[in-house]
């Protein structure tokens, strides 16, 4: 489904897109976590041309999860360790069906 993006500065400037990368990098962004969202949706662009906004809605709740850990006054090193755990067994799954 097409997106139309209006300007805010230029209301004579529109762009047309379905492009979840596009549509990302054209939104001034200041917080930190949001930046990152955005960056990780441009490697992804780069690296497979799709799947932007399946990346930027998976890394999103990750996030949200992670910002509840922490509210519960667990360190982030721990979150990331976890993360790491959780990563290599996804891998681990991903391997044996592709041995299979």
């Amino acid at each position: 489904m097409d997106k139309l993006l209006q300007s805010s500065t230029d209301p004579d400037k529109a762009l047309i897109t379905n492009d979840g990368a596009t549509i990302l990098k054209s939104i001034p962004l200041d917080n930190p976590a949001a930046k990152v969202l955005v960056n990780i949706s441009k490697v992804q662009d780069d690296e497979v041309g799709d799947g932007t906004t399946s990346v930027t809605v998976l890394s999103a709740e990750l996030l949200r999860e992670a910002e509840k850990l922490i509210d519960k006054k667990i360190h982030p090193q721990t979150i990331i360790e976890g993360f790491r755990i959780a990563r290599n067994t996804a891998i681990e799954g991903l391997d044996k069906l592709m041995l299979y």
